[in-house]
């Protein structure tokens, strides 16, 4: 436990009656265990969709423009097998990153039930969102698009339609560095094929006409460029805030640090999972976040 200081406020009515549980209805009833997490935002919605026909368009460039008019058996066979699976990766990231509840605190908690079952000792204090009616654990933040209080939120990603938080920072992860991997590999094919369609005859090195395959390698080239910056940025700046344990929201507010400092390779498999392994660049290996602190919602 831990005194608040007199100017920390940061989520508290400033009403003696500050928590008002009455004011709170009970939570919803939860749907059956493995419901389907889903921001149903409009710009989240049209983002995601973006994201999706950009990959496929460098997938159809990369295959059809490139790979499978190339007379070098090997050489296509090679780069398609890989730059199928770090696309592949990458979607399968985007979709887990997309679709886990980042880690949303249950809406309406603050109700006088709940409340009475923290069993509060005098000169302990717990914060209300007034927002969604929460009881908020330490280090959550509200979403105004997710509508929710999210333990430790970092930021609400329109790209992935969804914030990333406790539960998903490691998909948003594996998303950027695949992104940025398969935009590389991606840039890297543009430049050989260039290089050989100037030396052949430009009819022979694509099924497409030469003023169409020279558009298409441009704008797969502009894509590649652009997303291999931004993703790559991402990627560091999302590694630098795990490593840290401090989140883009608590970087940005000058969050006073209230947490036991732990190791860097310590934050990095509370991320990623429980002990290094492979699972830790699949998308489909979930990482064990350890069992709920009961007292996480009192300081």
């Amino acid at each position: 436990m831990m005194l608040i200081p007199t100017h920390h406020f940061r989520d508290i009515e400033r009403k003696p009656e500050y928590l008002q549980p009455e004011k709170c209805v009970p939570p919803p009833h939860h749907g059956p265990v493995g419901t389907m997490w889903f921001i149903r935002d409009g710009c989240g919605i049209a983002c995601a969709i973006v994201t999706w026909f950009l990959v496929l368009y460098a997938e159809f460039v990369v295959l059809f423009v490139m790979l499978i008019p190339s007379r070098d058996y090997v050489y296509s066979v090679i780069n398609g097998i890989v730059f199928n699976l770090l696309a592949f990766l990458a979607l399968a990231s985007h979709c887990r990153a997309m679709l886990t509840d980042p880690g949303a605190v249950p809406k309406g908690n603050a109700t006088k039930e709940f409340i009475e079952s923290l069993q509060l000792k005098p000169g302990q204090v717990v914060y209300k969102c007034p927002k969604c009616c929460s009881i908020k654990p330490d280090r959550a933040h509200h979403c105004s698009v997710c509508k929710r209080c999210i333990r430790k939120m970092d930021h609400h990603c329109p790209w992935v339609n969804n914030c990333v938080g406790e539960n998903n920072q490691k998909y948003f992860v594996l998303f950027t560095m695949y992104i940025a991997l398969i935009s590389l590999h991606a840039l890297i094919m543009v430049g050989f094929h260039f290089l050989h369609c100037f030396e052949e005859d430009w009819t022979k090195c694509s099924s497409f006409s030469p003023p169409t395959t020279v558009i298409l390698l441009i704008l797969l080239c502009f894509e590649g460029l652009l997303f291999l910056i931004f993703t790559s940025v991402m990627f560091g700046t999302q590694v630098h805030s795990i490593c840290t344990d401090e989140t883009g929201i608590e970087q940005l507010k000058k969050e006073e640090r209230r947490w036991a400092k732990k190791t860097k390779w310590m934050n990095m498999k509370a991320v990623f999972g429980h002990p290094f392994s492979l699972g830790w660049a699949s998308p489909f290996a979930t990482p064990d976040q350890g069992k709920a602190d009961p007292y996480q919602y009192v300081v």
